[in-house]
């Protein structure tokens, strides 16, 4: 006998026949339970930071919010989502290379914890900004470090790259906090990489970042306030990873943690995390709408895909690797497993959520589930490609489902197009 799958005891069908599908649906215990186990693996010195670019909904920002995370953010709207969502000046960091004067300005008024500059001339434009607040502003060093990390699934560092300044840039400017008399700097933050499997590659990369940020306080002459180690910590998606694991990662970044902090009481230390916190408490909810076959392969063809999901197509992957997908309703009580390409709406063969993937018998009308979706989902997707627009978004807190994001309907899209009169004017003449 099959149980039907449920998100606290809510059947998914259920779910889908109440908010419709495509939809993104959350479970804020995955959420809750992935923060209670990081405070309780690490050194409770080490703050964690949720990155909101893997999921910028301000309902799960005040979630993870409620259970001790701090925000990170990289744009205007991200900080008016995490002020919104509760979180306090004083524990959100602004970073990105290319930050308008406005998102600057933004961060002097609200008085965040601090900017993390990432080249000279921001550095000059902070500066500016805050001496005609008649303020010095807190900023924070991201670094391009001489050295590079392996076991990421994106490297960040120890290549010219547009993020940061490069270290040998800023140990040879002596002069820098001098400079820049608007400026006090406060830390250093160096984001080695993403995708990170390996419980080693994590400890090695904080204990030379710990390393790099005392030394280059020495060389430019600033107390440690801050250092952020990044974070990249990444969750098992395909065949033959596997996830990581925090015990064993704790048991050998905590020691690097307690060194540093023992000898820098009162720098507060940072972790950022974006896909860890939340890509396994989302799943991206899709209904078959017709199956076929062509040249002996089967298609299942669904209302949500890759515009939603752009992570499924397996960007910069040689060969695609399917995410984890089941199905949830329907022939799941099949036994029994076939190859299946699962598609979406759009006019592309790139719009492939699943290239043979072993799943039971699919019928029109099933539910399927990409599981492992609620980091880098639709805000990180081509969502307005034909224009379908956004799906909505369900999060489930204390066995409740409650609509956090409601679907985009035609009239949405339109609002904001805008037909001049010299079009009407155009149109009615060529009419005539």
């Amino acid at each position: 006998m099959t149980t039907e799958p449920d998100v606290q005891g809510i059947p998914l069908v259920e779910l889908a026949q109440t908010y419709g599908t495509p939809m993104y649906l959350y479970d804020g215990d995955a959420l809750e339970g992935r923060m209670r186990e990081l405070r309780e693996a690490f050194d409770p010195r080490l703050e964690i930071f949720f990155s909101l670019k893997a999921n910028p909904n301000i309902a799960i920002c005040a979630l993870l919010h409620a259970h001790g995370a701090r925000a990170e953010v990289s744009s205007l709207t991200e900080l008016l989502t995490a002020r919104r969502a509760g979180v306090a000046p004083e524990d959100i960091l602004f970073l990105g290379p290319g930050k308008s004067r406005e998102e600057l300005a933004a961060c002097l008024d609200e008085d965040v914890a601090a900017v993390v500059c990432e080249s000279f001339q921001e550095l000059a434009s902070i500066d500016e900004l805050a001496r005609e607040r008649g303020r010095r502003a807190r900023v924070v060093l991201r670094v391009n470090p001489a050295f590079s990390v392996k076991g990421s699934g994106l490297t960040m560092g120890g290549k010219p790259r547009q993020f940061g300044i490069d270290e040998a840039q800023l140990l040879a400017d002596t002069r820098l906090a001098q400079r820049f008399p608007h400026v006090r700097l406060i830390g250093v933050q160096v984001y080695m990489g993403t995708r990170i499997l390996s419980e080693r590659s994590v400890v090695d990369n904080s204990a030379r970042i710990f390393e790099l940020a005392e030394r280059l306080s020495t060389a430019l002459g600033f107390e440690l306030e801050l250092v952020d180690i990044g974070g990249g910590l990444g969750v098992a998606y395909f065949d033959g990873e596997r996830d990581l694991d925090l015990s064993l990662l704790a048991s050998g970044l905590n020691p690097v943690v307690a060194g540093f902090a023992d000898r820098h009481p009162h720098t507060r230390l940072v972790m950022e995390l974006g896909r860890y916190l939340t890509a396994e408490a989302g799943t991206y909810v899709v209904r078959v709408r017709y199956v076929k076959t062509s040249l002996g392969e089967r298609f299942a063809v669904t209302d949500g895909g890759t515009h939603h999901h752009m992570a499924a197509v397996g960007i910069g992957s040689f060969v695609k690797r399917n995410f984890p997908m089941r199905l949830l309703s329907g022939s799941a009580e099949a036994t029994g497993t076939e190859h299946w390409n699962v598609t979406g709406p759009l006019c592309t063969p790139n719009d492939t959520l699943a290239k043979k993937a072993e799943l039971p018998p699919v019928r029109p009308g099933d539910l399927l589930g990409v599981d492992r979706s609620g980091a880098y989902g639709p805000t990180a997707s081509p969502v307005h490609f034909l224009s379908h627009g956004y799906p909505a978004e369900v999060l489930v807190v204390d066995g409740r489902a409650h609509l956090i994001r409601e679907r985009d309907r035609p009239d949405d899209l339109l609002s904001k197009q805008r037909l001049p009169e010299a079009v009407l004017t155009a149109r009615a003449t060529a009419s005539n």
